[in-house]
């Protein structure tokens, strides 16, 4: 899987040092692996949900929410934004475009 907004997760490292390997992890793992469909991301990636067109990984024992649009048949995935779990229960990453 090609990851197009990789500059999201060197901004979150800093911002969350504490989160940094597991970010790190998460990254290697994308980037190894080319899953056809949701179900397949699922396996990969079982802390995983759908929100709209919005895929939501949980990272670090859930410390972290990142969420990203994914083009399967592109195998592109696009950061929209990484937050910590009191920014994403906010909900407003729900209305934002981009």
């Amino acid at each position: 899987m090609h990851v197009i907004t990789e500059k999201r997760i060197w901004e979150a490292k800093e911002k969350w040092p504490h989160s940094a390997n597991a970010l790190d992890q998460w990254y290697r793992l994308i980037k190894r692996n080319s899953p056809a469909d949701f179900a397949a991301m699922k396996s990969i990636f079982p802390a995983t949900d759908k929100v709209g067109p919005l895929h939501v990984f949980d990272i670090g024992g859930n410390k972290l929410r990142l969420i990203a649009v994914i083009r399967y048949r592109a195998q592109r995935l696009y950061i929209k934004c990484v937050l910590d779990h009191r920014e994403y229960d906010r909900g407003r990453w729900k209305e934002e475009k981009g």
